[in-house]
């Protein structure tokens, strides 16, 4: 994961991009990869832990809704009705779904985490929240590439369509930093919205069809979750990409996109607005 952050700093050259950018890039890369770097140092599997993080909520998932409760579903190209299929198509879903939960839940508290950075005049306070977004992020790529192998080794094909994640990741990635941005901005003058973003992401996550398909959610409301709930569609996507190798919810996507652009500028925005009152509450 940190051979990836590494070899993101080598195409400069080749990005007609401001200095002054590329000098804020390096100092986010250095901070993304020291925090990486902290979570699991003195680790004996080091980072391997987010992938048996991820892997342990696929089984305890798996075991109660396909095994339990018996939630059965069928995929082109895999096993029909049995546990390896459902497992597949659960853990495509629930990997955007630990990386945004991850990145902003960790978001919420980077600026009151970072009272001496905050103090600091010359240090680009903008950067602090995209530090965990993206470290959560990187994790959840070692998930992805399992999965996909997996995938491979179960169906003995590899969809063309992986070549659109990065369109995926661009909309996840938009979303998280946004509620992230506001969620940081606003922790430093209410302590409690680490605590309450805890209680609308349990509410949040059973609203989603990532666990049960989408199928048996009401005909008259499913329109409306996939249209109103960007993470409804990622990891829709995320499914029809690597499981099915086609794009069943285009415009659904096209939607999520701009509204995690929204969400994004607002989200900066409003954290740009309280930024000058951080280091006088801090």
């Amino acid at each position: 994961m940190l051979g990836v952050i590494r070899k993101v700093g080598k195409i400069r050259r080749w990005l007609p991009i401001n200095e002054q950018w590329w000098v804020k890039f390096d100092l986010l890369r250095t901070l993304v990869r020291r925090d990486l770097e902290a979570r699991y140092k003195g680790s004996v599997l080091g980072n391997l832990w987010p992938l048996l993080n991820q892997l342990s909520q696929l089984l305890i998932y798996t075991y109660v809704f396909s095994i339990v409760l018996k939630v059965k579903l069928s995929l082109k190209g895999l096993p029909a009705d049995n546990n390896i299929a459902f497992g597949l198509w659960l853990f495509a879903g629930l990997l955007p779904w630990i990386a945004f939960t991850g990145g902003l839940t960790q978001s919420a508290g980077s600026v009151v985490g970072q009272p001496n950075l905050v103090k600091k005049v010359v240090f680009p306070l903008a950067l602090l929240p995209l530090v965990p977004v993206l470290s959560t992020f990187i994790e959840s790529a070692l998930g992805l590439a399992a999965l996909i192998v997996l995938v491979a080794i179960s169906s003995g094909t590899l969809h063309a369509t992986l070549a659109l994640l990065p369109l995926v990741w661009l909309t996840q990635l938009l979303l998280t930093a946004g509620l992230g941005y506001l969620a940081a901005g606003l922790t430093v003058f209410l302590r409690d919205i680490p605590q309450t973003l805890g209680v609308i992401l349990n509410l949040w996550f059973y609203m989603t069809p990532i666990v049960y398909p989408a199928s048996v959610i009401p005909e008259h409301l499913r329109d409306w979750v996939f249209w109103l709930n960007p993470l409804a569609v990622i990891a829709q996507v995320y499914r029809d990409l690597v499981l099915l190798g086609s794009v069943e919810h285009g415009l659904e996507w096209a939607v999520a996109f701009g509204v995690s652009g929204v969400v994004f500028g607002v989200g900066l925005w409003c954290y740009q607005k309280l930024r000058p009152a951080f280091a006088d509450v801090l």
